[in-house]
């Protein structure tokens, strides 16, 4: 059944591209993002058959070349090993709507509790997959996410779409990546780029030119003056501060000494420096440490990060498993679980320095995990309407008290006494039969793999298929 605002669009849809109604009955609208949206429509083929299609409708304020470089992603790497493919494309004036084929997917959160434990073993296998295909062709997806990976539970199919936030690799076979990447370059695309349509609304944040410390448009001349007189050999370097005392600071050359090193607030100087420029462009949550810290080069790799935050999502039962109001927040959620000297250590590695007031041990993986599936499992009781709303009540609570515990405790299992650490013996045998009480120690260690803090040696796509945790796959 189609609403009244989505009734308003599907005309707004036939209105921009009035062959689209000659072929297409557009049913209702399936997804949404910042510059498109996503509509079910039936068309019936030569044979007779009805067939069912998604259509991509892009608006008018993307970019051409962005537009383009999508279509060649889609029609390059697509149509295999879980990679979506096109069908046909339309376009009348500035208005252009891709159609691809239709997957019928399930919910990401309304089955993450249910899964069993060979299925999230199929289902890695199966994005890894996906990620060797494009990897190979040189495109980076940068928005990996569940809502990015349609997942049909019953047929076990698998389609990964959305590459409106791509970018190409120095020896990418995209033509268009490469000539989006120039046009990048010269300032022709602004700040806005695409972002993930399928199942979820705008929680992206877009831009390329990234701001180092946020900049004042006036700056005393005095100030400046002033530090300009002190001339030293060497200049600390520049410094900001998040509210969890995680600083993130960038070396720099020069004769002036700033006066915020190490320092809760940013100087004149530091406000009067360019801008730095970084791809930046993915989900929150989702965003490897190389992309919160703006370095520079980006590779494949923050692609099998994002897919390792979402195999610890499958282990623990928790999703979102990071949420953080800006990136260096983001950067000291990641701190608390892979620790700060290897934090330290990887930044090190692509010419970032961060410093931290507290040295934070890393996790284990396994405590980690069980802990909070063991939470999430103790709601077993119930109709499945009321099960779902105490889960999210405890998620709630969950996210309230876990930074508690990733800082403060050795374990994160809730204390004794509280209601979230209660399991009956029917989550226990849930567990059994699901095959979560025998997670075996590569499923740790992959996912070790995947959230190494360097981009250097974090495990490929290619490697991650070979790797013993999928043997019964092969």
């Amino acid at each position: 059944m189609v609403g009244g605002d989505a009734s308003d669009e599907i005309e707004y849809l036939y209105a921009s591209i009035p062959q689209i109604r000659n072929i297409f009955s557009v049913t209702g609208k399936i997804g949404e993002g910042t510059f498109s949206s996503v509509y079910l429509a039936i068309a019936r083929l030569r044979s007779g058959e009805d067939c069912k299609f998604a259509l991509k409708h892009l608006v008018p304020t993307s970019h051409p070349a962005r537009i383009a470089a999508e279509l060649q992603c889609l029609t390059v790497a697509g149509g295999e090993d879980n990679v979506m493919g096109v069908k046909y494309c339309f376009r009348k004036n500035d208005h252009v709507v891709i159609v691809m084929p239709y997957l019928e997917h399930d919910c990401f959160v309304d089955v993450l509790h249910s899964l069993s434990f060979q299925e999230v073993k199929e289902y890695m296998y199966n994005l890894f997959k996906a990620l060797k295909r494009i990897h190979h062709f040189g495109i980076v997806h940068r928005d990996i996410k569940p809502s990015n990976f349609l997942y049909n539970r019953l047929l076990k199919k698998y389609a990964l779409v959305d590459f409106g936030l791509a970018q190409g690799t120095p020896d990418t076979q995209i033509e268009l990546l490469k000539v989006l990447h120039t046009k990048k370059q010269e300032g022709l695309l602004g700040g806005s780029l695409q972002r993930s349509v399928f199942g979820e609304r705008n929680f992206n944040v877009h831009g390329a030119v990234i701001h180092e410390v946020s900049a004042e448009k006036n700056i005393k001349q005095s100030k400046i003056t002033e530090a300009a007189s002190r001339k030293v050999a060497a200049r600390k370097p520049v410094t900001t501060k998040n509210t969890s005392g995680v600083v993130s600071r960038k070396g720099a050359t020069g004769s002036l000494t700033c006066d915020c090193y190490a320092r809760d607030q940013v100087c004149a100087i530091c406000l009067a420096r360019a801008r730095q420029v970084a791809p930046r462009a993915g989900t929150p949550g989702f965003r490897a440490p190389e992309v919160l810290t703006k370095c520079p080069n980006q590779t494949t790799a923050i692609d099998m990060w994002s897919a390792g935050i979402i195999f610890l999502s499958l282990l623990s039962g928790r999703y979102h498993f990071f949420n953080a109001g800006d990136d260096m927040n983001a950067l000291a959620q990641i701190m608390t679980i892979r620790g700060s000297r290897e934090t330290v250590q990887a930044a090190k590695q692509f010419g970032k320095a961060v410093l931290c007031s507290k040295e934070l041990p890393a996790k284990d993986l396994r405590e980690l995990c069980e802990g909070l599936r063991r939470v999430c499992t103790s709601v077993t009781s119930g109709t499945e309407s009321d099960v779902q709303k105490q889960r999210a009540a405890l998620q709630t609570r969950m996210i309230e008290k876990l930074d508690g515990w990733f800082v403060g405790e050795t374990s994160v299992t809730p204390p004794a006494n509280s209601s979230e650490s209660a399991m009956s013996s029917a989550g226990s045998m849930d567990i059994g039969q699901s095959g979560w009480d025998r997670v075996p120690d590569e499923a740790y260690h992959l996912l070790d793999r995947l959230l190494d803090m360097s981009p250097t040696t974090r495990i490929t796509a290619e490697e991650a298929l070979s790797h013993p945790f999928f043997k019964d796959l092969w």
